[in-house]
């Protein structure tokens, strides 16, 4: 008895040597996914660590200077808690649906991979999944120089710089409307705890004018 050839099977579409690569590490997916949560996180423990520290008069009545801050930090932490379980969960859902393949999804998958890497000159190379160090540099480094300028500089030009930073991390093409967008916000959010609720921020180079 003789086999004839599937006209429609992988080999005799795009030749007999096959392969299905793996795909992108799980680390580096799940480690991208879970670098904005760390950035807020660290900025919600960088402000804990300003309550704690803060001094507090004897006779403040409650709510105090420190309750307000305590909801942000905890807002702060709980998005975090909240993107980094939606980054584990997506990396699941995608495992998931790639264990659950058929053989022309595969087939559609590799074909487009081939197509890609021919387009990009780059069809030896193995595709990976890396964080943007340009773009983690600008909004770690960014909060890192929020922390040292702050007394410096004052909250207004300091948060509205750390606001311009991190939308520039972000891949923002607007500059000065990011600009102007950090010091609207900044402002207002100085208005809101210095005067509103008179708590004290660091009004820096701007308090003697």
């Amino acid at each position: 008895m003789t086999h004839h050839a599937n006209p429609t099977a992988a080999s005799a579409v795009i030749g007999g040597d096959l392969t299905f690569a793996a795909g992108p590490s799980k680390t580096a997916t799940l480690l991208k996914g879970l670098t904005m949560p760390l950035v807020i996180a660290a900025f919600a423990t960088y402000l804990l660590y300003g309550i704690f520290t803060m001094k507090v008069p004897e006779g403040a009545d409650f709510p105090g200077p420190q309750f307000f801050p305590g909801l942000i930090a905890a807002g702060l932490y709980l998005f975090a808690a909240l993107l980094a379980v939606g980054a584990v969960r997506e990396l699941r859902a995608t495992a998931a649906s790639s264990s659950t393949m058929t053989e022309e999804e595969l087939l559609a998958r590799a074909l487009a991979d081939d197509e890609a890497l021919a387009a990009a000159g780059a069809a030896d190379a193995p595709r990976k999944v890396r964080v943007d160090v340009k773009s983690f540099a600008w909004v770690v480094g960014s909060f890192l120089v929020f922390s040292l300028t702050l007394d410096l500089l004052g909250w207004v030009i300091a948060a509205a710089l750390l606001f311009w930073c991190v939308a520039r991390g972000f891949g923002s093409t607007k500059p000065v409307a990011s600009l102007v967008v950090g010091f609207t916000l900044s402002s207002l959010a100085y208005i809101a705890f210095d005067m509103a609720l008179g708590m004290s921020l660091p009004s820096g180079i701007l308090g003697g004018i």
